[in-house]
C-alpha cells in the first residue's frame, strides 16, 4: 500500500508542473508522497485549497503563482483563516511568486542563448524563426520573442517548461522554484 500523500502542490497549469516534476527529478527528489495538482487556472486556486484541505487533513498544502495573479491566492488564504496582508506573507505559508511568470523565470534563468539551444534540441527552431519573421515580432526584444513563443501553439508551454527546467544548473533554478522544493523536500 503506498504512503499517504504529504504534501499537496497546487500549480497554475500544466506546464508549471512540468516544470517542478523536471525539477524535483533533476535534485533527485522523492515525489511519492507529493501531490502536484494542475489547477487549471490560478482562478481554481481557492477550490484547489479546500480540495486539498479536505482530502488530503494533515497535508503540507503548497503552491506557486505568478505576480500579477496573486490576488487569487490571498483571497484564498485569508478565507482559510491565515493573516495575508500582502505578497510578502505567502512564503510564510508556502506559496511562491515568480516575479512575471515560470516562463520568463526559466528564459531568464537559462539566458537567450541556452533557451534557444533548448528549443532547437527539440527540433523547434524552424518555429522560433518563422515567429521571429512575423511584422509584429521582428523588431521585439529576444526575451519577449522567446516568452512569446513558449506559449503560441497548444502543448508547447508545457513541453518547453519541463526541457528549460531541466536544462538548469543547480545554482540557476530561479528562486521561487528554489524555495518550493526546499519546502516540498522538507514537507
Amino acid at each position: 500500500m503506498p504512503e499517504p500523500v504529504s504534501t499537496v502542490v497546487l500549480l497554475e497549469g500544466a506546464s508549471d508542473v512540468a516544470a517542478v516534476r523536471a525539477l524535483a527529478g533533476a535534485r533527485g527528489a522523492d515525489l511519492s508522497r507529493v501531490q502536484l495538482v494542475d489547477l487549471g487556472g490560478v482562478t481554481n486556486v481557492r477550490r484547489g485549497l479546500h480540495r486539498a484541505l479536505a482530502d488530503r487533513p494533515g497535508a503540507a498544502v503548497l503552491g506557486l503563482c505568478d505576480a500579477g495573479e496573486v490576488r487569487f491566492v490571498e483571497r484564498a488564504l485569508a478565507e482559510i483563516g491565515f493573516a495575508v496582508r500582502d505578497a510578502s506573507d505567502l512564503p510564510a505559508y508556502g506559496f511562491f511568486v515568480c516575479q512575471a511568470d515560470l516562463e520568463d523565470e526559466l528564459i531568464r534563468a537559462l539566458g537567450p542563448t541556452r533557451t534557444i539551444e533548448v528549443i532547437d534540441r527539440l527540433g523547434l527552431g524552424p518555429k522560433l524563426a518563422a515567429l521571429q519573421q512575423q511584422p509584429a515580432w521582428q523588431d521585439r526584444p529576444l526575451a519577449e520573442q522567446l516568452h512569446r513563443f513558449c506559449g503560441v501553439a497548444s502543448g508547447r508551454k508545457e513541453l518547453l517548461a519541463g526541457a528549460l527546467a531541466q536544462a538548469l544548473r543547480p545554482g540557476e533554478v530561479p528562486e521561487p522554484l528554489a524555495h518550493l522544493l526546499d519546502r516540498v523536500a522538507h514537507g
